[in-house]
């Protein structure tokens, strides 16, 4: 507990840091036009990290997300343009795709015992094919304006997605942090052998986690092609680093056991100030990239440093 709230104040303080040296280099960065703008970029990683929380704590990993959101992408246009279902249907059905996805690696990784690193990063070139093959290298445009309020609207006055990401953060750290459920992720996390031994439902939850994280990917594909107006089979590259790097830079053990949302939460604050004020600055992209895992790698060594001074 101590090492949880040592590690989330390092992260608040780095934050503030990082936003007083990035509003020295651009008089826009402290903005309410540019914050809520960032809230708005961020909400795809945000959602698929607060998921991704749980698939780590429990001592998985899943790299077929951006795959995931690739293939929400191309199936919102297919189905809509090419099947001619309504969009109204076409969002559910997306969003049951995404979650078989997900339920797909849970079945691969219980039943026959697949490590989730090797599960997953088969099922990411699977789905990743299935959305190249499907699409045809064609996009999709011309959404409805009602569309266009998931990705570009606001709701009194806050971007749509912001209200979203507040939806996910509050309801995932509630069942992580109070639940039984959530109890059950840390204990499997720690040791799965232990936690069957337990009697705890190992295999069940497994199947939630994976079922959720897919599940949250087809969602930040639909808000994408909202926010974006149009549909692409290459949507959701990179994704998968973007939401691992965002939880782990939160606090939440690769090895699993240990994490929370609230740590996530600023681990995609910390990131998402960078990215936002070095483009401002005037920063390349590489040169984000560059910085971004030097932070990684300090706000990590910090933490190793304190949890060991707290251990003697």
């Amino acid at each position: 507990m101590r090492f949880r709230y040592m590690h989330e104040t390092v992260l608040a303080l780095m934050i503030v840091l990082a936003c007083i040296v990035m509003a020295t280099q651009s008089a826009q960065f402290l903005t309410g036009a540019n914050l809520l703008n960032q809230g708005r970029l961020m909400a795809e990683v945000a959602i698929v990290a607060f998921i991704m929380t749980f698939v780590i704590a429990s001592g998985g990993i899943d790299l077929s997300v951006g795959s995931i959101m690739g293939l929400a992408a191309v199936l919102t246009g297919v189905f809509w343009q090419d099947l001619g279902i309504p969009l109204p249907l076409v969002l559910p059905l997306v969003l049951i795709v995404g979650l078989c996805c997900g339920l797909f690696n849970a079945f691969i990784i219980t039943k026959f015992n697949f490590p989730p690193l090797i599960a997953t990063l088969g099922t990411l070139a699977l789905y990743r094919g299935l959305a190249e093959g499907i699409s045809r290298a064609k996009s999709v445009r011309g959404y409805p304006e009602w569309f266009s309020v998931i990705g570009q609207g606001t709701i009194l006055g806050l971007p749509t997605q912001i209200w979203i990401i507040l939806l996910f953060f509050v309801l995932c750290a509630f069942v992580l942090g109070t639940t039984r459920w959530g109890r059950t992720v840390y204990a499997m996390g720690s040791s799965e052998q232990a936690a069957r031994f337990a009697g705890l439902p190992v295999d069940q939850t497994k199947m939630a986690i994976y079922a959720a994280s897919g599940f949250a990917s087809a969602l930040a594909g639909i808000i994408f092609v909202s926010r974006v107006s149009t549909t692409r089979s290459d949507m959701g590259v990179g994704l998968e680093l973007d939401v691992i790097t965002a939880v782990v830079l939160g606090g939440t053990s690769i090895f699993g056991g240990r994490g929370t949302i609230i740590g996530t939460a600023l681990g995609l604050m910390l990131i998402q100030t960078l990215e936002s004020g070095l483009s401002l600055a005037g920063v390349k992209g590489d040169g984000t990239i560059v910085l971004i895992g030097v932070v990684l790698i300090l706000a990590l060594l910090m933490s190793n440093l304190s949890e060991r001074r707290m251990r003697h």
